[in-house]
């Protein structure tokens, strides 16, 4: 929902000021290479740092689905830039929650990945509060961390659930009283427990999606954990040829992963598995 909504947004600002200004996104909208494309292709670009803020006086600029924190968005208002906040409706929820706690004096933790866009966000209004912050990657870092009396644990929106919930054990081990919010997203969660159905169900497994998106990686890994033969792909051109004289293929996509490439690569299969097995019927 969040990402479609950040393209959605994209394209509507393009095809209404797209003549008449500057159009920016603060960093790559989404994690997909092919949405990126064309996006670029109509005319949107990249800011990669908030040191151009200044060069950009008067331009557009779309905050992506990760959201950014408020130190940036206070630069931006400075520079007299408008701003299309495309941040995905929940993580503007936990953007909230962390920022209220912090507030609050309570020490914000936060299960992610270091660098992610969406965890740079969270921490950034986490600091907001004036109070400390601490990033989570897995449950071997969970191990090393020092738990205050006031305590919330939240999670980056696309972060594994089966790690997440071995951090919030370690961690409620230490403090019984720990406030858990479990902000991974529901299609993340149904990618990944969809995903697990399916071993021993699938002769290969192909994962489409950006190369460089946490939430892709991770279906990725698991789908290597339950079948041998697994593949990430980003386009239907890059599905390997021995995939094609499989009798049963299992398909699962990123979160940034547009329907339309996740069609395209089912039908692909089926077109060439056809002709190269024309007595075979595909599941």
């Amino acid at each position: 929902m969040g990402v479609r909504r950040a393209v959605k947004l994209a394209e509507n600002t393009l095809k209404t000021n797209g003549n008449s200004a500057d159009l920016y996104t603060l960093g790559p909208l989404i994690h997909n290479e092919t949405v990126l494309k064309q996006l670029s292709e109509n005319g949107l670009k990249i800011l990669d740092s908030d040191s151009d803020f200044e060069t950009k006086k008067n331009a557009c600029v779309i905050i992506r689905a990760h959201g950014t924190t408020p130190n940036v968005l206070r630069k931006l208002s400075e520079n007299s830039i408008k701003i299309i906040d495309a941040t995905c409706p929940r993580v503007q929820l936990s953007q909230k929650r962390v920022s209220d706690a912090a507030l609050g004096g309570t020490q914000i933790i936060i299960a992610g990945d270091k660098n992610h866009g969406e965890v740079v966000s969270l921490s950034g209004f986490a600091e907001k509060g004036g109070n400390s912050v601490c990033v989570v990657q897995n449950s071997l870092e969970a191990e090393k961390i020092f738990v205050q009396k006031k305590a919330l644990l939240i999670a980056q929106t696309t972060f594994s659930l089966s790690e997440f919930e071995k951090i919030e054990k370690i961690l409620k081990q230490k403090n019984p009283n720990l406030q858990v919010f479990n902000s991974i997203c529901n299609a993340t969660r149904d990618r990944q427990s969809a995903l697990c159905e399916l071993r021993g169900k699938a002769d290969g497994i192909l994962v489409v999606g950006g190369k460089n998106s946490a939430n892709t990686k991770r279906l990725y890994e698991t789908a290597c954990s339950i079948c041998k033969k697994t593949a990430l792909i980003e386009t239907e051109s890059e599905i390997p040829d021995d995939f094609f004289l499989l009798n049963r293929v299992g398909l699962t996509a990123g979160a940034s992963t547009p329907d339309d490439v996740i069609n395209s690569v089912e039908n692909r299969l089926l077109e060439k598995s056809a002709s190269k097995n024309p007595a075979r019927t595909l599941d």
